[in-house]
């Protein structure tokens, strides 16, 4: 039989999705035994059994996806169809069993997984009906951009940097005991730190939540070049992964099953004869059961695929990986590519049915992301009340909520690489308990507790990450020298909550043993810089900084944090004993409205001086400096800017893009009675980035700041901000010469 393709033109009978599907061919060897009725029967979620049909159905619908990965991509002359192209064999195979909570860290296999929601149905929720929509609005604004993101129907998380899938994949596995959570790994991504270590920790802390399959796609190169693990054999690969903790790895090497004549350990199964081929796919979808099955039942599983990247579509290798300019629909190279893989218009109709009722239904309608967790009711939570002008550990004093978060609801997940006692929050352990195998009563630690503590900023982010991203409550808690490791995927998830068509949890943090209270540490615990960071993130529109500066605060800025959605919300504090500056009603108006005054003094014959502070340690110089100043004849107002999200002006950030938009800021008439004077001062113990709202709407004739430049060695704070300029002195000098300018 002739498999010559041939141009839709000469065609009818098209289903309506396949409009703009460029060429068709004639039906596959065997179709008139295989495929006339769909494999996956109306009213089941996956194929009842591995029969031949359900065989060379799966083989179709990897054809499909690498056809529409393809032709979507050259459409725009742009995209990545390469890494996909060799794991859609392994995809097809979990579609066809039912198993479409389907999760990726590849950013770069985005086509593909948009192929699949295409032939499901599930773009159809964002009006992309046929193939001519997809091409439309593939890399275009409010469409289908390069990268998976919240915003698509029917994807589970988005996928960005490298080594952060199995995160979400977790996550799911944690939250839905019942479902399985199948994710691809390119085995360029698996070099990235943490990858199969924090599944290891994982899988110690929650042996039960074995659910979670990751699928390593393994075709030997990366984006650009081979892959550093290419050079391993099948047994040093079956090693890595045992020594990871693993009781099961299923490998499928597509070089098994080659009677083309192929060289190199590499080769691609859609160059097998039509037999080869269909033998090569009743193995992976045999494979694949058994490794869902294993995954399902108790055992640490991983699924192998093994073959060429580049696998059915222009061209192999790392060459594969990316379109570029001219690599057009009417290239030759890509033509070619089109047609081998070209479908007839009923198999496409067929893998259409098959796609749309696994899993019970097009991805957009079933899978988990897909609809709100019902949370448990947290009421209002028991706040103490410090009194003015004693002192308090802000951080114990929120570490006393969080305990009770975790009580009302047993779901609530705290995250810690460094350990809640050396931040002063051993409250939350003897409350939620650190989740270890082994029970101790003296470390407050057993095998059911709330408190997971892998030694790895990213393991922790991203587990408190997924879990806000998949609808419940979590908190990550780190030192603020040690956040950049995990902040990636906090940003990665905080930009997929502003897109979300459902509300969320938001991704709550709190960072303590600030750059001051680090002095004998040295600079290797000094980096409050990550302020910087989180500042630039606040102008997205969905991120909160905020900067409790007593314990009083801290409890409110908490308790704030938690029941706001799609946010990201990062509370930095201190963990020493500090003044208490504000009631309870005052710091729900700082946390609510941006800032509170904290000290106004009397008219001065000199003029007045305004102090806007983050911060909580660094008060203590300020309020020394004030005392000065007020004998120089100055009058001085010190204002926390705990909030400051809430002070831009509504044109500064892109409030108004985030799915559950906040368009509360301080009006203009607030603002100047906070912070109009004939002087401003900005004081911040870490990056100045925080102070920007301020000293963009300021109107003061002098402004300056005063804030973190470096870490070193000290004996207490007090040097630590005598070598950063933060001392009372200094501010008096500051203030002294912009007086004398």
């Amino acid at each position: 039989m002739s498999t010559a393709a041939h141009d839709i033109s000469s065609k009818t009978m098209t289903p309506d999705f396949a409009a703009g599907i460029k060429y068709f061919a004639p039906e596959r060897p065997e179709y008139a035994k295989h495929g006339q009725a769909a494999a996956i029967a109306e009213g089941q979620e996956g194929i009842s059994e591995i029969s031949d049909a359900a065989v060379y159905q799966t083989l179709l619908g990897a054809d499909a996806l690498r056809y529409l990965t393809l032709q979507v991509c050259s459409s725009k002359e742009s995209g990545h169809p390469g890494g996909f192209a060799s794991s859609a064999d392994a995809y097809a195979a979990l579609v066809m069993l039912g198993h479409t909570n389907i999760v990726t860290e590849v950013g770069h296999h985005a086509p593909g997984f948009y192929s699949a929601m295409m032939l499901d149905g599930s773009l159809e929720e964002m009006g992309i009906r046929t193939v001519e929509d997809m091409m439309a609005r593939f890399r275009e604004r409010d469409g289908l951009l390069g990268h998976l993101s919240g915003a698509i129907p029917g994807l589970l998380s988005p996928a960005g940097p490298l080594g952060q899938g199995q995160h979400f994949a977790m996550a799911g596995a944690y939250l839905h005991p019942d479902k399985l959570f199948p994710f691809t790994l390119g085995d360029g991504g698996m070099g990235e730190p943490y990858v199969l270590s924090s599944m290891m920790h994982f899988h110690t802390a929650y042996p039960r939540a074995t659910n979670f399959l990751p699928v390593l796609i393994w075709n030997g190169y990366s984006q650009e070049h081979h892959s550093m693990v290419s050079i391993k054999t099948n047994d040093e690969m079956t090693a890595y992964w045992k020594g990871h903790g693993f009781d099961n790895v299923v490998l499928v090497d597509a070089k098994d099953f080659d009677d083309a004549g192929q060289s190199g350990a590499y080769v691609d199964s859609t160059a097998f004869s039509f037999s080869g081929r269909l033998k090569f796919t009743a193995t992976v979808l045999r494979q694949m059961q058994h490794a869902a099955d294993s995954a399902l039942n108790g055992q640490l599983t991983v699924f192998i695929i093994k073959q060429l990247k580049g696998a059915g579509v222009h061209t192999v290798g790392a060459k594969s990986h990316n379109l570029y300019p001219g690599d057009s629909l009417e290239k030759p190279g890509i033509a070619e590519g089109l047609k081998k893989r070209a479908l007839s218009e009923h198999a496409w109709q067929l893998v259409r049915e098959n796609f749309s009722r696994a899993g019970g239904g097009p991805a957009a309608k079933t899978v988990v992301t897909e609809f709100e967790l019902e949370l448990p009711e947290l009421g209002v939570l028991p706040k103490q009340e410090f009194v003015v002008g004693d002192k308090a550990v802000p951080s114990t004093a929120m570490g006393a909520l969080v305990g009770e978060v975790g009580k009302r609801d047993r779901r609530f997940v705290v995250t810690n690489a460094d350990g809640n006692e050396a931040s002063g929050m051993k409250n939350i352990n003897e409350a939620l308990t650190i989740r270890h195998p082994t029970a101790d009563t003296l470390y407050n630690q057993g095998p059911d507790g709330q408190v997971y503590e892998p030694l790895s900023e990213d393991a922790c982010a991203g587990f408190a990450a997924g879990l806000a991203l998949f609808g419940s409550r979590a908190l990550w808690l780190s030192y603020e020298s040690f956040v950049i490791n995990g902040m990636p995927i906090i940003q990665t998830a905080t930009q997929a909550m502003a897109e979300l068509r459902r509300k969320t949890p938001s991704i709550v943090m709190m960072f303590t043993a600030g750059a001051l209270e680090q002095g004998r540490n040295g600079w290797t615990h000094q980096r409050p810089e990550i302020e910087n960071y989180m500042a630039a993130m606040m102008r997205n529109g969905n991120f909160y900084s905020l900067f409790p500066c007593d314990a009083n605060m801290i409890q409110v800025a908490y308790e704030w944090a938690t029941n706001t959605f799609n946010n990201g919300v990062a509370i930095v504090a201190s963990k020493s004993a500090l003044p208490v500056y504000t009631t309870l009603e005052q710091a729900q108006q700082a946390i609510e409205h941006g800032a509170v005054t904290l000290y106004q003094s009397a008219s001065g014959d000199r003029g007045t001086i305004v102090f806007a502070v983050t911060g909580d340690m660094v008060l203590l110089p300020v309020f020394e400096a004030r005392d000065e100043l007020e004998r120089q004849g100055y009058s001085v107002r010190i204002v926390c800017v705990a909030n400051p999200r809430r002070l831009y002006r509504p044109s500064d950030i892109a409030w108004d893009t985030a799915s559950q938009s906040d368009g509360q800021f301080m009006s203009d008439v607030e603002f100047d009675r906070l912070f109009e004077a004939d002087m401003l001062i900005g004081v911040t113990g870490g990056a100045t980035g925080s102070l920007e709202p301020v000293m963009l709407r300021s109107r003061a004739p002098w402004r300056d700041v005063l804030g973190w430049k470096r870490g070193e060695t000290t004996a207490s704070p007090q040097e630590i901000m005598t070598f950063n300029g933060l001392t009372s002195s200094e501010i008096v000098a500051r203030v002294n010469k912009l007086a004398g300018a």
